[in-house]
């Protein structure tokens, strides 16, 4: 049983089922607009107690954004990001 709270180092890298290669905790502590990825607790728990690390780490508030919110479709989430950089570009025209 991992006992451990902290999280590893920049040096520990595992495999990203999102992305499909190696990352460090410290991208998935802040890949979602400075939340958690929504897959960490899933991805981190073999290796330390990602969990009570983030209780203890994030507010209520934030930890309810990262986690207690359903999930966008896959599709959903593709047309959200679509919509996104047609904006982004209309601004930079």
């Amino acid at each position: 049983m991992i006992h451990n709270s902290t999280p590893p180092g920049e040096d520990y890298l595992i495999r990203c089922p999102r992305l499909g290669h190696q990352i460090h905790f410290s991208y998935c502590r802040s890949e979602n607009q400075g939340l958690p990825c929504s897959k960490i607790l899933d991805c981190w728990f073999n290796h330390f107690l990602v969990e009570e690390y983030l209780r203890r780490e994030l507010s209520a508030e934030e930890w309810a954004k990262a986690f207690e919110r359903p999930a966008h479709p896959k599709m959903q989430s593709l047309l959200e990001l679509i919509e996104q950089a047609k904006k982004n570009k209309k601004k930079e025209e």
